[in-house]
Order: structure tokens, then C-alpha cells, then sequence
């Protein structure tokens, strides 16, 4: 039996996915393949519809597919339960979105604390350590205190970034991250993004509409109808 490919954060094999129900049932994954390696970034690219979000949720196990199987750092988790995927993704996985999602309630700071609150791994000031590490690599360590309604929009997704890296996870799963950026802040965000996850080893899988950004990451895999095409 061969030994584990370490170099592979996450695989999917024969993936397939089917939405609504009777006539209106739609096959929006056709079998879909994919390995993400550490270290790499790669932009899946496609027009609307063509499952490029549903993928990435799918591999961020935030739903699950109708067949295939997908490993995370080689552990078969496409049948798992529902509290063993929930501790997966907090340990192993990163979300950035389009849309930041912080809780505007909280500082830049408590943001980025909350998915190490949820692992339960960290004490309160390593915790906060940590958390203003982060903020600082993003060019945030003067903001840390700020309510997420006094940030701009691209601090705001660079508090993201940072939440997404706080328990170090193996993944980083982008969709779109900075389709609500302007120019400058869509740079800004992706070169961040890509430099942190490089520094530390993490798989990067970015879904995005952006040409710049697609041709700057290590791979591109273009999506047609649920499948990937050459």
C-alpha cells in the first residue's frame, strides 16, 4: 500500500451534485475530480452556473455531494457525520467570501479570536496573541480595537483573511473573495492571501471571475457544465 501523498491537503474523486427536484432537478456536478497541494494556489474559473461555488462548498464541507468522495489530509470525510465534519472544518479548513461576514458588533481583534474560541485549543491571551499577529500581518496591528462599522471595506476583508488563517488550517477556500473590492483592494487582498498561505504551507482553492487574478495563481482549472475542462 503506498504511503499518504503529504504534500496533498484535500482530494475529491467523482464528484456529483443534483439540485431541485422532478423536472426542475439539475446535474450540477458531472463527476469532478481534483487534488489541492500545499503550498499552491489555483483559481477554478467558469461562467455562472457552471458549479464553481458549489464545488467549493462541497469540498468545504458545508454540503454533500450525491457520489464521489472527498479526503481531507487524507482522511475520507464525505460520509462523515455531522460533528466530525463540523471539527474538520474548524481545524483544518479556512473560509474567505465575498462578502466578509464579521460580526460588526466586535472589534477586529474578537473577530479573529472566534473561530479559536470554537476550536477550544488556546487560552484567552494566546488567543489574543495570535489574533493580533494575524492583524498585524495584514497591515492591521493599529486597528485591532475597531469595530468591524469603522473599517473600510478592504480592511474589512482583510480581518477576513486573517479569521480564516487563525487555527492554521491545512485549506483555504476563496470564492470570490474579491469580487467586492476595487482594483487596488482586490490586489491588495489576493497578494496578502497568497503571500500568508505560501509562508505557511496552505493549499489555496480560489473560485473567481477575475482574469488578473486567475493568471497570478499557480494553476487555473476552467469549469464547463460541472466538469473541468482542458
Amino acid at each position: 500500500m503506498a504511503a499518504p501523498d503529504s504534500t496533498l491537503a484535500l482530494r475529491c474523486e467523482k464528484l456529483h451534485r443534483y439540485l431541485g427536484e422532478g423536472d426542475g432537478r439539475v446535474h450540477v456536478l458531472r463527476g469532478v475530480t481534483f487534488e489541492a497541494k500545499r503550498g499552491n494556489v489555483c483559481a477554478i474559473v467558469g461562467p455562472s452556473g457552471c458549479g464553481k461555488s458549489t464545488l467549493l462548498y462541497l469540498l468545504g464541507l458545508l454540503d454533500r455531494p450525491d457520489g464521489g468522495s472527498i479526503w481531507i489530509r487524507e482522511k475520507l470525510m464525505s460520509n462523515s457525520g455531522d460533528l466530525e465534519r463540523t471539527s474538520a472544518r474548524g481545524e483544518h479548513i479556512g473560509f474567505v467570501f465575498q462578502f466578509h461576514f464579521l460580526m460588526q458588533e466586535f472589534s477586529a481583534l474578537e473577530n479573529v479570536m472566534m473561530p479559536m474560541r470554537k476550536l477550544g485549543r488556546l487560552g484567552e491571551a494566546q488567543m489574543a496573541d495570535r489574533a493580533r499577529e494575524l492583524l498585524q500581518s495584514v497591515g492591521l496591528g493599529d486597528k485591532t480595537h475597531r469595530l468591524g462599522t469603522q473599517l473600510s471595506g478592504g480592511e474589512q476583508q482583510r480581518v477576513a483573511i486573517a479569521r480564516a488563517l487563525a487555527n492554521q488550517p491545512a485549506i483555504i477556500l476563496a470564492d470570490e473573495p474579491t469580487g467586492n473590492l476595487d482594483h487596488k483592494n482586490s490586489t491588495l487582498v489576493f497578494d496578502l492571501l497568497t503571500r500568508l498561505a505560501k509562508e505557511n504551507g496552505q493549499a489555496v482553492v480560489l473560485v473567481t471571475h477575475n482574469p488578473d487574478i486567475a493568471k497570478r495563481c499557480d494553476e487555473i482549472k476552467p469549469m464547463r457544465d460541472g466538469e473541468f475542462v482542458t
